[in-house]
């Protein structure tokens, strides 16, 4: 005779997880890839243009990641406003059309250098490539800004083409330049801050993509945004870093129509 499966069945997405006692998480799918994340940013548009028209007044704050869109609401005593709203915000997530247009677009510099790019050449040989070939491969990619962390302004960009893909290095350095342009993984960022870090170094941009002297936005990168990198010599490295330390770069410049 057949025994019963003692395995769980499958999670329906989205769901619901518990994020505290005043927080959800929706969860969209199990998998890192653009689809899922439009689903998260679908939901983040929707919430926000609600909340615009004065609706979900207990929210306080949305953070998109990967899979999933984190919804804080306020904690009091006297309320508990994410028990209340579980329900609607399930049914949200159910009905939010997928917000697959990419944000904003930019084309930022970064010059490949071989002091800004350390790793660069290790990485191409992996992939049975020569430097210009991993170069031409990251300037011909678009990178999906998945979420912002570890740092702020830390972007989490998918769409490393596959020839790229290496694990993190087995030993961290203690000490990444701020700006590096790196990868690790399926993943691309830029560091905004020197800190540790254990990615592959392959270039550096000249400009701030995080200045916390811009209180409204400090950030330049969200989720949801498309970013093509554009290839620079030392020379234009030089006179656009001295503007952005300036305070003379405006970002426009680096948005796409």
């Amino acid at each position: 005779m057949d025994t019963p499966s003692l395995m769980s069945p499958p999670p329906t997405f989205p769901r619901l997880l518990p994020l505290g006692d005043a927080s959800w998480l929706v969860e969209f799918g199990p998998h890192i890839d653009e689809p899922t994340h439009a689903r998260v940013m679908g939901l983040a548009q929707a919430l926000a243009a609600a909340r615009a028209r004065g609706a979900w007044p207990g929210i306080v704050e949305c953070v998109p990641a990967y899979t999933t869109l984190a919804v804080h609401f306020e904690d009091r005593d006297d309320s508990d406003a994410a028990a209340a709203a579980a329900d609607a915000l399930l049914q949200l997530a159910r009905a939010a059309a997928p917000l697959a247009r990419p944000g904003r677009r930019w084309r930022l510099p970064v010059c490949f250098d071989e002091d800004f790019a350390p790793d660069l050449q290790a990485l191409a040989q992996a992939g049975a490539l020569t430097p210009a070939q991993a170069v031409e491969l990251l300037t011909g990619a678009a990178f999906r800004v998945y979420m912002l962390g570890f740092q702020p302004g830390f972007p989490y960009m998918g769409g490393l083409p596959a020839a790229l893909e290496q694990p993190r290095r087995q030993t961290p350095r203690t000490a990444v330049p701020e700006r590096s342009l790196a990868v690790a993984g399926r993943m691309c960022a830029v560091y905004p801050w020197r800190s540790p870090g254990g990615w592959h170094l392959v270039g550096r941009t000249p400009l701030r993509l995080f200045d916390a002297r811009d209180d409204a936005d400090p950030a330049w990168l969200h989720p949801g945004d498309e970013v093509h990198w554009l290839a620079i010599d030392r020379a234009h490295f030089d006179a656009l870093e001295r503007r952005s330390a300036d305070g003379a770069m405006t970002r426009d410049e680096w948005r796409l129509a």
